[in-house]
């Protein structure tokens, strides 16, 4: 029988000076079996920093085509492609293509996932944003994850405070372009 996703709630108090974003979020997120909770992390990390009209989790598990994260303008057209992780650059190729704006949030190191992607062909590829945190960071919220999860998400400077569960953490938001 297969095993199905862990759901986690969160209540996001966010604030992104940095942007201009402040709103309340109140968020169900599905873990997959196959998924971290690293990753799941990161995803909803991405989907805080990159928070906007239209955003939405995709099924980015169960369907191939789609990134971790998705920006539609209110015609349904993709106009944001967020990737989590290590994606490959055929993945990026295909979503730079895609949509107007490609990010990658990683937990990994972020010189290895750049590495990975030296010398292939990816469409649009001076525009590609990786963004990662210091080492630690994600995994300190991972300890602190819970079924049910308060959140204070802020952003200034390109500094990220996090409060989740009462345990207060500290990161900055790391840019990395591809040479």
């Amino acid at each position: 029988m297969a095993l199905g996703a862990t759901m986690h709630t969160f209540d996001v108090q966010l604030a992104d000076v940095d942007r201009g974003v402040y709103d309340e979020l109140s968020l169900r997120v599905a873990r997959h079996p196959s998924e971290t909770d690293a990753y799941m992390v990161t995803r909803l990390l991405a989907y805080c920093l990159e928070y906007e009209e239209g955003i939405a989790f995709s099924d980015g598990l169960s369907q191939t085509d789609e990134p971790a994260v998705v920006v539609r303008d209110l015609t349904g057209a993709l106009v944001a492609w967020i990737e989590v992780g290590a994606p490959d650059a055929e993945r990026l190729h295909f979503g730079s293509k895609a949509a107007e704006r490609v990010a990658v949030y990683t937990h990994r190191d972020p010189e290895k996932v750049l590495a990975q992607w030296a010398g292939k062909r990816i469409h649009r590829s001076e525009h590609l944003v990786l963004r990662s945190f210091d080492p630690g960071f994600v995994d300190a919220a991972v300890a602190a994850l819970a079924r049910r999860n308060a959140m204070t998400l802020s952003v200034t400077e390109g500094q990220l405070y996090l409060d989740l569960n009462g345990t207060s953490l500290t990161s900055a938001v790391h840019e990395h372009r591809m040479e």
